[in-house]
């Protein structure tokens, strides 16, 4: 299914008369007013069909299994983080914020490191090695020569969605167009001056790998969004899972951070990626409004309790009656 401005794209389940696969469908009204918002991936309830002209409206949705929230795709079964090992070179800090974004999925996480032809074979492994000790299935391709692009497939093509996301101009148009070829997606170059990559793919939309299998490409962005409480931070890495799967940190609200005490550590190699991770959620949450107590107004640093409206007015008219020149 894909959106397109107001309108859905459905796929069916089972070919309908005259053996129409998808149909061009708006959605009903009730959908919004109740606040359901439909993703790329819902599994819908379509009515109120036109079959010679292809049109209908989605009426409700099914449960989900999952929701990626950027790009928005639900009931995914894998996430693949595609990013460039040059044209743009490799950012650790920045793959580690879209393997972040990937693990709030609860869903499997694989890495796809395109344009592998461009570094020699000795870079493309340590790379790889580098990323399967943080806790990920690395894929080593290259869309120009085709190296990698079979094996891929072939792990792609179990059933369910897997997501394909990463940052601009890492080639995930060129990948879609070496696993699907009939596809004949536009692709465009990174810039040269800033080594950043245009953004080609405007919208999110499922392509089928093989029976079953569909793929979801996605626009490309360059800054994830980290978790808002940053308690939550330290369960999105492996590494820190791994270790505290095995030992307690001797305060509960560790942070893990290399302090005494704490069961993580400060050995390995993600760990000042964490801590920049970390401090940005600190100061993103630092940022943010705290909620007002209910029943509670704040006068400087204190919090004093609201009079309720009916007992503040009854109050007003027993003073009047006690004292005239009350205002």
């Amino acid at each position: 299914m894909a959106l397109e401005a107001n309108f859905c794209r459905v796929q069916l389940d089972q070919p309908g008369p005259g053996g129409v696969e998808q149909l061009l469908c708006v959605r009903r009204t009730r959908l919004g007013k109740t606040g359901q918002q439909i993703c790329v991936g819902d599994r819908v309830r379509v009515e109120g069909i036109d079959w010679p002209e292809g049109r209908g409206a989605v009426a409700a949705l099914e449960p989900r299994s999952s929701l990626l929230e950027r790009p928005a795709v639900a009931n995914c079964s894998r996430v693949v983080v595609a990013v460039a090992l040059e044209q743009p070179q490799l950012d650790p800090l920045q793959l580690t914020r879209f393997l972040l974004t990937a693990e709030r999925t609860g869903v499997a996480v694989d890495v796809v490191l395109t344009k592998a032809d461009l570094l020699p074979v000795a870079e493309q492994e340590r790379w790889r090695d580098r990323l399967i000790a943080w806790g990920y299935p690395t894929h080593l391709v290259s869309s120009r020569s085709g190296a990698g692009v079979e094996a891929l497939r072939h792990h792609l093509t179990q059933p369910g969605i897997a997501v394909l996301c990463g940052p601009s101009g890492v080639g995930k148009s060129s990948l879609l167009n070496a696993l699907v070829p009939e596809l004949a997606l536009r692709v465009s170059a990174v810039s040269g001056r800033l080594q950043r990559g245009r953004h080609t793919t405007r919208h999110v939309e499922l392509f089928p790998l093989a029976p079953g299998a569909l793929l979801a490409d996605s626009p490309g962005f360059n800054r994830p969004d980290l978790p808002a409480d940053p308690v939550a931070l330290a369960a999105l890495f492996p590494e820190i899972r791994a270790r505290l799967s095995e030992a307690s940190c001797r305060f509960k609200n560790c942070l893990h951070q290399g302090d005494p005490g704490c069961a993580v550590g400060a050995e390995w190699d993600r760990h000042p990626l964490y801590l920049n991770c970390l401090d940005a959620a600190l100061k993103s949450a630092a940022r943010e409004p705290k909620p007002q107590t209910a029943g509670l107004k704040q006068r400087g640093s204190r919090q004093e309790p609201l009079l309720d409206q009916r007992l503040r007015s009854e109050s007003r008219r027993r003073r009047r009656q006690s004292d005239p020149d009350e205002p």
